[in-house]
């Protein structure tokens, strides 16, 4: 798998750099639209990102003739059935409980329609683009698929595995950029000394009239990336990191831990453990100014992404795509609350660690593009 893993990593930093060179054309009409949407609605949908990822990940493939993405309901519904309480992973004795209430029998029809989908999908590049045409626009589908063709692995890359990597990729991205979007602004409008600071950094690298923030301007952004760090830090998106199992007997502090074992690794209460962090339940940005801590996993105090072989394969693109879209929303924007009513900051629990009342806030234009 290592060739694949450096596929991933080699995708998403092209994805960033290609980025830049167009950025101008493609980012103008997206918040052009975006001006449109808070005007007419008065509302931000923090959920752009899903299918922005289906996109990148297998280009136009997903896309229905309207744009939206064609996987969006059923990526839905299989978010839903993931996070779903199966009563035989506690209680194996009970696991016709499971088919009784019908989670099972929906859980295999929704694998079903899922499988045909990326057959569908991976069908039509093979027919459309042929195997070895390098004439369409490249994507990580298209990337699997050469390496597919290389014969430069060392297992076979077969239709399955390419289903597995795509269903990881999608899973792993679909909400993890939105909800941290959306866990960012509730604690800045929390926190309107903080919101203040971050949007006057935002808008003195920017400058007031000089256009749509760009990717050099966000590397100066320091106090931004703070920001989303400490939104990192409490609330990480997969609070409990990807489940793991023991694949043999492992020792540790004195405890015999059975093959088969699921194990889950706490981000959540490590990011919260005072014994590591000052005031662990205040949001406080500057913690990461005099603090070297980074969340590439090298550091087991802060690991929103995991760590080691098997950390978020995105990170880099994951980063970017959240700092991107923060900095513009700053720059272009005052907030308030929507009806002036108070944050409601309980969570909802499933893959992903989202908020229970949606957050819903009034945007006020800030600045005018350049004509």
């Amino acid at each position: 798998m290592k060739a694949v893993s450096v596929a991933v990593d080699a995708f998403f930093n092209e994805v960033i750099d290609e980025h830049e060179s167009r950025k101008g054309k493609n980012d103008e009409e997206d918040f052009v639209g975006m001006l449109f949407q808070l005007q007419q609605s008065g509302r931000l949908d923090f959920e752009l990102s899903r299918d922005n990822l289906k996109g990148i990940l297998m280009c136009e493939d997903t896309l229905d003739h309207s744009g939206s993405c064609s996987f969006g309901v059923l990526g839905r519904k299989l978010m839903r059935l993931m996070s779903a309480f199966c009563v035989g992973d506690f209680y194996p004795s009970l696991s016709w409980v499971d088919s009784f209430t019908r989670l099972i029998p929906e859980m295999k029809a929704t694998f079903e329609a899922v499988d045909a989908f990326f057959d569908h999908i991976i069908a039509e590049r093979d027919s459309r683009y042929g195997k070895n045409d390098e004439s369409h626009v490249q994507d990580f589908l298209g990337i699997l698929l050469q390496l597919q063709q290389s014969g430069s692995l060392d297992f076979e890359l077969n239709r399955d595995t390419l289903k597995a990597i795509l269903m990881d990729m999608i899973i792993g991205g679909s909400d993890t950029t939105s909800t941290t979007l959306e866990w960012a602004f509730a604690e800045l409008l929390r926190n309107p000394n903080i919101m203040k600071k971050v949007q006057e950094e935002v808008r003195r690298v920017v400058g007031i009239n000089s256009g749509i923030v760009d990717e050099n301007c966000v590397s100066e952004m320091n106090y931004l990336k703070c920001v989303i760090k400490e939104t990192l830090r409490l609330h990480s998106p997969v609070p409990l990191l990807i489940a793991r199992e023991t694949a043999s007997i492992v020792q540790l502090r004195g405890y015999d831990i059975p093959p088969q074992t699921r194990v889950f690794i706490n981000a959540w209460a490590i990011h919260r453990d005072p014994k590591l962090w000052d005031n662990p339940e205040k949001f406080i940005p500057e913690r990461f100014e005099i603090s070297q801590v980074d969340f590439s996993g090298q550091d087991f105090r802060f690991i929103p992404f995991g760590t080691g072989r098997r950390a978020c394969p995105a990170i880099s693109f994951g980063l970017a795509s959240t700092e991107y879209v923060l900095a513009n929303l700053l720059y272009w924007f005052n907030w308030k609350i929507h009806q002036n009513i108070d944050i409601d900051m309980n969570e909802m629990s499933g893959l992903t660690v989202t908020k229970k009342v949606p957050l819903h806030l009034e945007p006020e234009l800030f600045s005018t593009p350049m004509p």
